[in-house]
């Protein structure tokens, strides 16, 4: 694929697609897998699946036309991917949550970082 930010638009479509889905129909299956306790209530978990799955639909849209839509990725790649990276670390260190979810600080840490390298790189 010869534009970078547009391949890093749909993997990180996907990447979110395949997080919300099982939020949103297996958040006690997903969370115990993580080993998490199961979300209290469920509508909060699912709630997260539905930002999540907004969030990745957003990716293919902004993908569809870059020129017009980069201000999406700066919001849903750099924004709220990075955001979402520190909290995970943050938790885990304040709150002890699950070290697997430092998995996700550091995927959803990479994709935000390489969003914000790609964006500030001049358009070809």
């Amino acid at each position: 694929m010869k534009n970078p930010l547009r391949a890093l638009a749909l993997v990180s479509g996907v990447y979110d697609l395949l997080i919300a889905v099982p939020m949103l129909f297996l958040a006690p299956t997903l969370a115990q897998l993580f080993g998490a306790p199961a979300p209290v209530p469920l509508l909060n978990a699912q709630l997260n699946g539905v930002f999540t799955l907004s969030l990745g639909v957003g990716y293919f849209w902004a993908a569809a036309d870059l020129p017009a839509r980069r201000g999406y990725l700066w919001v849903a790649g750099v924004l709220a991917k990075g955001l979402g990276s520190a909290l995970f670390v943050l938790d885990h260190f304040t709150q002890g949550s699950p070290a697997s979810f430092l998995l996700f600080a550091a995927s959803d840490g990479s994709l935000a970082l390489l969003s914000l390298l790609l964006l500030l790189r001049r358009p070809s």
